[in-house]
């Protein structure tokens, strides 16, 4: 068994299917499936069960997953060993953030750490998806309830959401004062793609829940801080967005005995556990874990 056989065996229990494998090998799917079942024939025991919906590997198809990724990881750490060798830190950072947190808070961190280290090649997505990291993508900061098992989460601290609205609109139109009044009033916030938008409200043990209609709905949070400064309704937004407005008393708060979530309570930034970690990726974890830190416990 060769190295080339190895990593076809890898690209196809990563992928989860023949046809995304083969995209990333640049194979026909045909090829792809000629190969792994000349691999099968070869080892003389199978290594990958199929279904109708993903591939899954076998006991032994895994073992040798595990042994491929090792020797993969370990070569990825020689050329990089040697690549650096008398030179500052190089290498690419592929890091997902979220639209608001990223924009709002992350990205004062990011330009600090890009001139730390000019020569690593910083490649930053803005986005909410929530599906597994994908190739380009060494670190994901994602807002949950949960983080997934199949990954390595390191805590960045709290997610307060807020209930809030300008003083102008407090003074013509009044604040909701339960969690029912927000279904009466016109609300501002980041909205779930597919589904009726569900407000989980946190009361010491008790756990109440109340679907919404928001009126202003955007991914962009300095959208919706505008549409909150200008009187449009009720924001339901992290308290990051809108913190300054707070302190000057430009906008004010209610609902406050309550911690409120739409997407999470917390806030992690997630990597892939198999998945060969740079210098500069460590680099990178370690200088966000560093600015997170002093706010961990409080709000993200």
């Amino acid at each position: 068994m060769d190295s080339q056989s190895l990593t076809l065996l890898m690209e196809i229990i990563d992928s989860g299917n023949l046809s995304q494998a083969a995209r990333k090998l640049k194979m026909t799917r045909a090829n792809v499936s000629y190969h792994l079942a000349k691999l099968e024939k070869d080892a003389g025991v199978q290594l990958v069960q199929r279904s109708t919906r993903r591939m899954e590997p076998t006991e032994i198809g895994l073992r040798l997953y595990e042994h491929g990724r090792a020797i993969h990881n370990e070569m990825q750490a020689a050329q990089e060993a040697i690549t650096n060798l008398g030179e500052g830190l190089r290498g690419r950072v592929g890091i997902s953030v979220p639209s608001g947190y990223g924009q709002i808070v992350m990205s004062d961190w990011l330009i600090e750490f890009k001139r730390s280290y000019p020569g690593i090649v910083l490649d930053v997505l803005f986005e909410n998806r929530a599906d597994n990291l994908r190739d380009e993508v060494d670190i994901a900061i994602r807002v949950m309830q949960e983080p997934p098992l199949s990954m390595v989460a390191r805590s960045l601290g709290n997610v307060r959401y807020l209930a809030c609205a300008s003083t102008d609109y407090a003074s013509r139109h009044g604040l909701p004062r339960t969690l029912y009044d927000l279904r009466t009033s016109p609300l501002i916030t980041a909205g779930v793609s597919g589904r009726q938008l569900r407000l989980t409200a946190y009361q010491g043990e008790e756990r109440q829940e109340v679907s919404l209609e928001p009126t202003m709905i955007s991914e962009h949070f300095p959208f919706l801080r505008q549409g909150i400064l200008a009187g449009l309704g009720v924001g339901l937004v992290p308290d990051y967005v809108v913190q300054d407005k707070l302190d000057s008393g430009e906008i004010l708060t209610t609902l406050d005995e309550y911690r409120l979530s739409i997407f999470g309570t917390h806030m992690y930034l997630l990597y892939l556990p198999n998945r060969h970690r740079t210098r500069a990726v460590r680099t990178c974890i370690d200088f966000l874990m560093g600015k997170a830190r002093p706010n961990e416990g409080l709000s993200a």
